[in-house]
């Protein structure tokens, strides 16, 4: 089983400063997003696309990721309750969710570094998307013939769904210490149903994969996010 384990942000994860180097030493499969001011939202609405340029407020973002593998969620659990005490002084609050798209569209990980400069593609969720709604089979053919054509391109790095948070946990870390908090959750706008990585050579190149990607829903609002390069 594959898990999406998210670093939700806060005002610190939305600084330059942010990871840190001893962060990502602590960290290093993990991929740190850029703070949300260079981000754009992305909406389709009846079929025209507009832009919304961030900032975003810090409680609707993630701030990072890692996608990890483990028997169990209990597993996964454990994973996040031994994350880096000294990311956010031990005050960091962690998503976990179970990776997997309904419908049957196939998960992407290329394990290839990119070349480009990488963006993460995240999509803003939605009561439908969180009830795992399916959709038609045609609609999955679509999606998987596009990931696997630009996976073989090497545009598109990795990418999947996320199950909905019935399915995951929140890990909340006070002075260090972790609680836990199975799902589901209710703020669907600050939710995440799920994301691809692709490299591009410029954020608008970025936005137009996005705007030609055959998304099965009329309406969709998705995040572009571009990937921190690890510091030398």
């Amino acid at each position: 089983m594959h898990f999406m384990v998210i670093r939700r942000a806060d005002a610190g994860s939305e600084s330059e400063a942010f990871p840190g180097e001893p962060l990502e030493r602590a960290m290093p499969d993990a991929r740190w997003l850029h703070p949300s001011r260079e981000a754009v939202r992305l909406h389709r609405s009846a079929g025209a696309w507009s832009i919304e340029p961030g900032p975003f407020p810090a409680g609707e973002l993630a701030a990072g990721f890692a996608i990890i593998d483990a028997p169990s969620k209990e597993a996964a659990i454990e994973w996040a309750r031994r994350w880096p005490s000294a990311d956010a002084e031990g005050q960091a609050l962690l998503e976990v969710r179970e990776t997997g798209c309904s419908g049957g569209c196939a998960g992407i990980d290329s394990q290839s570094p990119p070349h480009l400069t990488p963006y993460a593609v995240l999509i803003r969720s939605s009561p439908a998307l969180e009830a795992e709604l399916p959709p038609p089979p045609e609609v999955i053919a679509r999606m998987n013939e596009r990931n696997a054509k630009d996976a073989q391109a090497g545009v598109l790095l990795a990418g999947d769904g996320l199950k909905g948070t019935a399915k995951g946990a929140r890990v909340k870390f006070k002075g260090g210490r972790p609680t836990v908090v199975d799902g589901p959750f209710t703020e669907i706008k600050e939710l995440i149903a799920g994301f691809w990585l692709i490299q591009a050579r410029t954020v608008d190149e970025a936005i137009a994969w996005v705007k030609s990607y055959p998304f099965p829903w009329p309406d969709v609002t998705l995040e572009l996010r571009a990937v921190a390069s690890p510091r030398a």
